[in-house]
């Protein structure tokens, strides 16, 4: 039985509009970023609708993912970057999937993958620019460089990019930008003068792709923009970036009745109805990745309006205040955030958090309905 009072709705025509917007405002390529099941939009449509509309790359932080990818059938190429050792990496190369080598054990582990697979593996050297996460070091990236051009000359790899990431390209005007810039121009120089013939140098996410052109190369890495959420909400909303948001998130009320005031709500009763009013029960909680830190701060529409949060969040479930005079019931929807309700980043200030960590916490027991898929493609 499938039945679940609550819903993620996802338009596809939505992805592809803003894949669609992307692919104008760069000449490099695009790759959809569609790691953590595409931001909690759904794998796979979203990566057809994706390349439907022109992205020719697709990104996966994980191994599994680039794998479903190819088993679905997506034929562009695919990088994955996040890996330990130990991981099937020989499955990657066999699928001919690119592969991210940020340090020398893993340039080790992909050469003996591509030794038993018999065909040379396709890798992008990872060197990190100031970011400080994943990525070889910049002093250290030499020793990498030589080490995968020895590998290549032996048949077992292709260096076919260099790439990193920016630490705060959400904020344009900061002096790292300049200083990341001008270390992944430094890496790769020595990539080209050692004789690398690199198909892509890439280092824009979403805030690098919309903000700032002198960051796009060859190649560009959007990930929240292809959902239609704004990656730098302190320069622009998504309409401004003219994206649309993908996601909606809506559940039936299960309960809605009458209570006077001072009615205490909720566990630890931190809400108490101001007047005479009407509650209604969300079958939505935590548990399903509604975030407990929006308790009394998150809003949603319901009855023909906006209304709060009404308490504590709790795992199943959460009130909401409907105030007097409301005629919804029980069965009635109740939207979170999507077209005319607020937005998943109404939710990220509610809850102090930002909108990338709204739409990938929310959990698996949610189904997922898709909407304005491209012709003939279905899953």
């Amino acid at each position: 039985m499938s039945y679940y009072p609550a819903r993620v709705t996802v338009d596809l025509g939505a992805i592809r509009e803003n894949v669609a917007t992307l692919v104008r405002r760069t000449p490099a390529a695009v790759m959809a970023v569609v790691k953590a099941d595409a931001y909690g939009h759904g794998l796979v449509p979203v990566a057809r609708n994706a390349v439907a509309a022109g992205a020719s790359w697709l990104g996966t932080a994980q191994i599994t993912e680039a794998l479903a990818l190819r088993r679905a059938g997506l034929e562009c190429r695919i990088l994955t970057w996040l890996y330990a050792p130990g991981a099937p990496l020989d499955d990657c190369v066999g699928a001919d999937i690119d592969l991210s080598v940020p340090a020398l054990w893993a340039l080790d582990e992909v050469r003996a993958a591509a030794r038993a697979v018999g065909r040379p593996a396709r890798v992008h050297l990872k060197v990190d620019t100031g970011m400080g996460r994943n990525g070889i070091g910049v002093d250290e990236f030499p020793q990498l460089l030589n080490a995968a051009l020895a590998a290549e000359h032996a048949g077992e790899i292709r260096v076919v990019g260099v790439w990193s990431h920016l630490a705060c390209a959400d904020h344009p005007e900061h002096p790292a930008n300049t200083a990341q810039l001008d270390a992944f121009k430094n890496a790769v120089r020595l990539a080209e003068e050692a004789g690398a013939s690199l198909e892509v140098r890439h280092i824009a996410n979403s805030a690098a792709t919309l903000l700032s052109p002198e960051f796009h190369f060859d190649l560009v890495r959007p990930g929240l923009a292809t959902y239609g959420l704004s990656p730098a909400p302190n320069a622009g909303s998504a309409t401004d970036f003219e994206l649309r948001p993908a996601l909606t998130l809506s559940a039936d009320l299960v309960l809605v009745k009458d209570v006077p005031a001072g009615q205490g709500v909720s566990y630890d009763l931190t809400y108490t109805t101001y007047s005479d009013t009407t509650l209604g029960v969300v079958p939505l909680g935590y548990g399903d990745g509604i975030p407990r830190h929006a308790s009394n701060n998150a809003r949603v529409r319901a009855d023909d309006r906006e209304v709060p949060l009404a308490g504590r969040v709790c795992m199943d479930q959460f009130v909401i205040d409907l105030g007097p005079g409301a005629t919804a019931r029980a069965g009635d929807e109740v939207v979170l955030f999507g077209p005319g309700a607020p937005t998943a980043q109404d939710w990220a200030e509610a809850a102090g958090t930002i909108s990338y960590e709204i739409v990938t916490r929310l959990g698996a027991r949610l189904p997922r309905v898709y909407v304005n898929d491209v012709p003939n493609v279905s899953e």
